[in-house]
């Protein structure tokens, strides 16, 4: 097929899927509080089928790893970036959520790309990279490549464990002093690469490294009003703190809401694969102080603390990535205000920052922002959004269906 004819046939894709599926009608169908389970369920099915479609629209044109967009078109990276392997995990939720197998060859294709990743000791975000595409490609295929890629991975990640101050490095290569002793809140996505490779492999190391690493985040990051910083300094060598940073957020002392967050579903899912309470403990500080800075629209700004918040601008990704954590978090402690803030925050996504009014839009979530400092994807479209939206409403709609591609088992 020709480039100008898959374009037209995209873009009148998206169209029709605008059409049948516009921003009144998901409106429409929930409540503003969320109240009748009924009218949600309706809206997050509409939301589902709305981004399946959009996704069976642009994926088969898509040929490298979508990172973000500019006026609505996706820009790429031809190695994954960080965020690779939230295009092939679209591509599985899009799979179990609707059982076109054109989906399922899309996402084996795409994971396939990310191959090379799996020896890289020069980023912390092998987690990112390889669990919604490896590890998820290995429990919906059962092919024992995907098993044994993800584990390798997890065998690069540990390289970046600094013992003396018993933290996984963020960024630079092994070898390069400038970050040695920087760690981020979003590390704590990255730790269940490490769970599954004990689990597979029986060696505990991995494990006990996730643990050390969270801990040491616990003591560090967590204020006594449950805020969070993005980054937090050590020396490299003693391993001694240093203190609060950032890079994403408005200041060392502000809460970027996207990094609160990644520390929400982070300590949920570290409990999940430990049973330690204080993880327990901690990630409902974090979720409380995050809904109690939620506006009245219930998506988050990008940073709660910043001197705008709460009239400043949107991430809708913090939102859904936070809604999949708070389900977890329901569940775990019986407490159903979880669940229902979790409810609010996914239908308020997707009856206010869907694509559905633009024929033009290749993503699903608009409203997202990347990082706001450098002035880099203000207010744009995130291959995570779009991932955590499917996510978050497969754990309400079939929790069998997100558990069979991501674990949602607790020990």
């Amino acid at each position: 097929m020709s480039v100008s004819r898959r374009t037209l046939l995209t873009t009148a894709a998206g169209a029709a899927v605008a059409a049948s599926a516009g921003p009144s009608t998901l409106a429409s169908a929930a409540t503003p509080d969320g109240s009748d389970q009924a009218s949600v369920t309706r809206t997050l099915r509409q939301a589902a089928d709305y981004a399946v479609a959009k996704l069976g629209a642009v994926a088969p044109g898509v040929t490298a790893f979508p990172v973000g967009t500019k006026f609505e078109k996706w820009t790429y990276s031809q190695n994954g970036d960080w965020v690779g392997g939230f295009w092939p995990g679209q591509l599985w939720l899009a799979w179990l959520h609707s059982g076109d197998d054109r989906f399922k060859t899309l996402a084996l294709a795409s994971a396939e790309k990310l191959a090379p990743r799996q020896n890289d000791t020069g980023t912390h975000d092998l987690g990112f990279l390889f669990y919604p595409s490896w590890v998820t490609a290995w429990r919906l295929t059962g092919d024992e490549k995907w098993r044994a890629g993800a584990v390798q991975a997890a065998s690069s990640l540990i390289k970046r464990y600094n013992p003396a101050g018993r933290f996984i490095r963020a960024w630079g290569s092994l070898s390069d002093p400038n970050n040695a002793g920087r760690v981020i809140m979003d590390t704590m996505m990255n730790l269940d690469l490490l769970a599954f490779a004990s689990a597979q492999t029986q060696d505990p190391r991995y494990l006990e490294i996730a643990v050390a690493h969270a801990k040491t985040a616990q003591r560090n990051f967590l204020r006594p009003d449950g805020s969070s910083p993005h980054v937090f300094d050590f020396d490299p060598v003693t391993g001694a703190p240093i203190g609060p940073n950032t890079v994403q957020g408005y200041s060392p002392t502000s809460c970027w809401s996207r990094g609160q967050a990644w520390g929400v579903y982070g300590f949920t899912t570290i409990h999940r694969r430990t049973g330690d309470a204080e993880f327990l403990t901690t990630a409902r500080r974090l979720a409380d102080f995050a809904l109690s800075r939620l506006t009245p629209d219930h998506v988050p700004v990008w940073d709660y603390l910043a001197p705008q918040a709460p009239n400043d601008v949107k991430d809708a990704s913090a939102g859904v990535i936070m809604a999949c954590g708070l389900l977890d978090l329901a569940e775990l402690t019986h407490r159903p205000h979880y669940r229902e803030s979790a409810l609010r925050i996914l239908t308020a996504v997707s009856r206010t920052c869907l694509t559905t009014k633009s024929a033009r839009a290749e993503a699903s979530v608009a409203r997202c922002t990347r990082n706001r400092p450098a002035e880099d994807g203000v207010e744009v479209s995130l291959p995570y959004a779009d991932y955590y939206l499917l996510e978050g409403i497969l754990r309400v709609l079939d929790r069998r269906k997100a558990d069979r591609a991501i674990d949602l088992s607790s020990v």
